[in-house]
């Protein structure tokens, strides 16, 4: 398997993971993201702990506006902390 078929394998078991805990198996709630922010984004974001981010996070995420996330709102967020962290990165040289 190429790199990026790895890296999209990783992001769907990832989000599978979590998802479903509650209910739905496609979508997150917002404790089920609170808890796949924190473990698995925890260094990289810092405040999945705060209450307050969580919900903006949540709110951000959430574009239909149905209290759940699916693949793909979570799937703009990877992206958007992705090109971020390349940004960062690449004029860090």
């Amino acid at each position: 398997m190429s790199d990026v078929h790895t890296a999209m394998a990783l992001l769907i078991n990832a989000f599978s993971k979590y998802a479903g805990k509650e209910g739905d198996p496609h979508t997150l709630s917002k404790a089920e993201l609170k808890e796949l922010l924190q473990n698995e984004l925890g260094d990289l974001l810092g405040k999945a702990n705060d209450k307050t981010a969580v919900d903006r996070i949540f709110k951000e995420l959430d574009q239909n506006q149905d209290n759940s996330v699916d693949f793909s709102e979570f799937g703009k967020m990877v992206f958007c902390l992705t090109v971020m962290c390349h940004e960062y990165f690449t004029t860090k040289k």
